[in-house]
């Protein structure tokens, strides 16, 4: 079978303005939310007690949900909305957290804790964007398939014409 034979497979939902802006802001508002995890993690890496390994996960899968979002893949922008649902609840409890650590008694992070605290802070916001653009993504049909047959034009209007043995008349 020839590659001629082949349907050709096309997702017209994909091609629109708004489904290729929607992508692109999935894609930066995961890679700034795992560039701001980051930050946290290494700046307080001595001071956290049990979060590191989760931290570290959590960067690791935002990267990779931005690689899957990268190559059109509607499924994850579920799975984006519930992970960024739970970082920012932790985002939101740890952020006072940081700030009261100025206090006498505490262990000093390799980063000011001010700065760690506005950094988990900035993260709450950002993963309020995140769920807002993952499901307006999500309701963009983003797998929507349509197939052209082998023997079907790109231009309906003449293979309209060929059929009907005679071009179609103008529009007035």
């Amino acid at each position: 079978m020839a590659d001629d034979d082949q349907p050709r497979i096309e997702h017209p939902n994909r091609k629109k303005a708004s489904s290729k802006i929607t992508r692109l802001l999935v894609i930066v508002l995961l890679l700034a939310s795992a560039a701001l995890v980051t930050i946290v993690t290494i700046g307080g890496w001595q001071t956290l007690a049990g979060a590191k390994p989760l931290q570290v996960l959590y960067i690791l899968v935002y990267l990779v949900l931005a690689f899957f979002v990268a190559r059109w893949s509607r499924g994850v922008l579920p799975l984006i909305a519930a992970l960024a649902i739970v970082l920012l609840i932790f985002a939101a409890v740890s952020a006072p957290a940081w700030f009261a650590r100025d206090s006498n008694g505490f262990t000093d992070p390799a980063l000011p804790s001010d700065l760690l605290g506005l950094i988990s802070a900035l993260l709450v916001p950002v993963q309020i964007l995140l769920i807002a653009v993952a499901m307006s993504g999500f309701r963009q049909a983003w797998n929507v398939e349509v197939e052209h047959g082998s023997d079907e034009e790109d231009d309906r209007p003449r293979r309209r014409d060929r059929e009907q043995g005679g071009p179609s008349p103008a529009p007035a």
